[in-house]
């Protein structure tokens, strides 16, 4: 993928989640503080913002470094630095010469990962964002992916990344804001859960000119 896509494909993103807010919200609001729709929505607008001042051709570690530092400065409670930071860090795991495939994927998600577990100190099963965003990055690994197309690994990403957010739903959260309510938070699945499963693998493919 050429770099020039990964700016279209995060415009798609943002544009998506934006018209989701209120979605977000009400899921939010059934074990959280009904505050996530909000939240994105005011950290997507602020990286739109610095986006829209990069050249662009800007390299995809610029383009997250921004949206990163986007989400730190403009949003609180635990989704600012944990969005933040993960951002931050993906984009310090690939530079301007890097071609984006299943290999520098698996890195991107891996570093952000990484960065998750260390600030919020979650593992899987948690009923995290964890448990998301690991069965989407481990679609990129070599042992799923080999002789796998990136179109097929996404697609793979797409479909972990679903299953991921609904396991969510059959156990008790153990971090964030759900712990508070233990047992009773079974039976949902945290906002942030619905949109890493749907946006994150199909950021690339949302792309109208994306060539791969």
């Amino acid at each position: 993928m050429e770099m020039a896509n990964v700016r279209d494909a995060v415009n798609a993103v943002i544009a998506a989640i934006m018209a989701q807010k209120d979605y977000l919200t009400a899921v939010d609001a059934k074990t959280g503080d009904g505050d996530h729709g909000l939240n994105m929505a005011r950290g997507f607008t602020a990286a739109e913002e610095r986006l829209a001042e990069l050249p662009p051709d800007a390299p995809v570690s610029d383009v997250l470094h921004h949206i990163g530092r986007a989400f730190i400065e403009n949003v609180g409670g635990a989704a600012g630095p944990l969005y933040g930071i993960a951002f931050v860090r993906a984009g310090e795991a690939v530079n301007e010469k890097t071609r984006l495939d299943v290999h520098s994927f698996e890195k991107l998600f891996t570093a952000g990962i990484d960065a998750i577990q260390r600030r919020g100190r979650a593992e899987r099963g948690d009923k995290t964002m964890l448990d998301t965003l690991i069965p989407i990055r481990d679609a990129f690994r070599a042992e799923n992916a080999d002789g796998k197309s990136l179109r097929e690994c996404l697609e793979d990403a797409l479909n972990a990344g679903r299953a991921g957010a609904e396991y969510t739903k059959t156990i008790a959260a153990r971090r964030g804001r759900a712990a508070l309510i233990g047992p009773r938070s079974i039976g949902h699945r945290g906002s942030g859960r619905d949109e890493l499963a749907h946006h994150v693998p199909r950021a690339v493919q949302l792309s109208a000119r994306l060539r791969l």
